[in-house]
């Protein structure tokens, strides 16, 4: 029998809990939603007023997984969703996770959350700008620490403060704050970094996506500031054999990484480091931090 739960005064289904969905820790369904209700006031800040994408993995990893924008048939109408044209259906919406009860219903479904660089309220206008960094075999993590670096450097020259996360795989992500610009102007002015970047270390950096060029290499991917982009919501658990996470960590994190094995954070790693550091990611969300384009 499918156990029904109270969220914030909404009943929820909760289903095949003893499933595994990360093979390698025998991490069961039903872990998965307590890591998220353990996260929730750090992760719901990084969700809210953004139309979620997901991608699905009901079976784990190594099961069908697909990548969904629209409301999955038997969405509650408590769910918010918002209005998201596309150019394929002008009517579409999506998602938007606002509470805890959302929250654990979407989990509930087993998803890598996805989300914009804008909010629902001003669609295709940035207020962050991201930064994928994707290390071709057999750069690591640690070749990515170093890209940041001089992102970091770079970013502060114009006047912007950037924060990092693991991607929850094999890379690294940058977020900057910004004031709210259009993302065309974003994606122009990433490009533009991701570019410098290469002819500054063209040893250690490229900014094309073609896979021929990447082996050994960073690839700075600037691409995902485009409106029509996402990248994965800093918290969320990945489709991975374990149950990694893109998890915020420090400067200092970054600069002491000599070894992978040291930005290697799974489910069991957030909770004790959002006791100790809080949100690494909270000045995303003040406004003095966010800086304009140069």
């Amino acid at each position: 029998m499918t156990p029904i739960t109270e969220v914030e005064g909404r009943r929820l289904a909760l289903s095949n809990l003893d499933k595994v969905l990360h093979p390698a820790t025998g991490t069961t369904k039903g872990e998965l939603l307590h890591y998220y209700a353990t996260v929730a006031d750090a992760l719901l800040p990084h969700l809210r007023d953004r139309p979620v994408s997901f991608l699905r993995y009901p079976d784990g990893p190594d099961g069908q997984l697909f990548f969904t924008k629209n409301p999955p048939p038997g969405t509650p109408t408590w769910v918010t969703t918002a209005p998201v044209p596309r150019s394929e259906d002008p009517r579409a919406r999506q998602i938007v996770v606002q509470d805890l009860a959302s929250l654990m219903w979407a989990a509930n479904l087993v998803v890598e959350f996805h989300t914009p660089q804008w909010r629902n309220d001003a669609p295709a206008v940035a207020d962050r700008i991201v930064f994928d960094l994707d290390p071709g075999p057999p750069a690591t993590v640690v070749e990515c620490c170093r890209v940041a670096l001089w992102l970091r450097e770079r970013l502060a020259a114009d006047g912007l403060e950037a924060y990092a996360k693991t991607s929850g795989s094999k890379g690294l992500h940058l977020l900057v704050p910004l004031e709210p610009t259009p993302s065309e102007e974003v994606s122009a002015y990433a490009k533009q970094l991701a570019v410098q970047a290469e002819a500054d270390h063209p040893a250690l950096v490229v900014h094309r996506m073609n896979r021929a060029l990447r082996p050994g290499k960073v690839f700075v991917d600037h691409s995902q500031n485009a409106a029509a982009k996402t990248t994965a919501t800093p918290y969320t658990l990945r489709a991975r054999a374990r149950p990694t996470v893109s998890a915020p960590v420090t400067w200092e994190e970054v600069e002491a990484c000599d070894d992978p094995a040291r930005l290697d954070l799974v489910m069991d790693d957030i909770a004790p480091r959002i006791e100790r550091y809080g949100d690494l990611l909270g000045g995303l969300f003040e406004p003095e931090r966010a800086g304009a384009l140069p």
